[in-house]
């Protein structure tokens, strides 16, 4: 697996809330001139993916899901158009 570069979301930034009830995870915040610029620029087919990761600092950060399936993965369906 080839390893990419990450791209950071600008503009939109995920705080843990430790405190919170146990269904709270967090706080998602949008900077909204940033985060339009940056969904504007990432969107494909539509949809602009996202991922919530912790970093080694413990701290998360929001970063663009760059993942794409390969052609394989892409056609190798069974009948019913299911990937199993």
């Amino acid at each position: 697996m080839e390893k990419t570069e990450k791209v950071f979301a600008e503009g939109f930034m995920f705080k843990m809330k430790p405190n919170s009830p146990e269904w709270v995870v967090g706080q998602l915040s949008l900077k909204a001139d940033e985060a339009i610029s940056f969904i504007q620029n990432n969107t494909n087919k539509g949809w602009v993916n996202l991922n919530v990761n912790i970093g080694k600092s413990g701290n998360p950060y929001v970063e663009l899901d760059t993942w794409k399936p390969t052609q394989a993965a892409a056609t190798s369906t069974d009948p019913d158009g299911l990937p199993f």
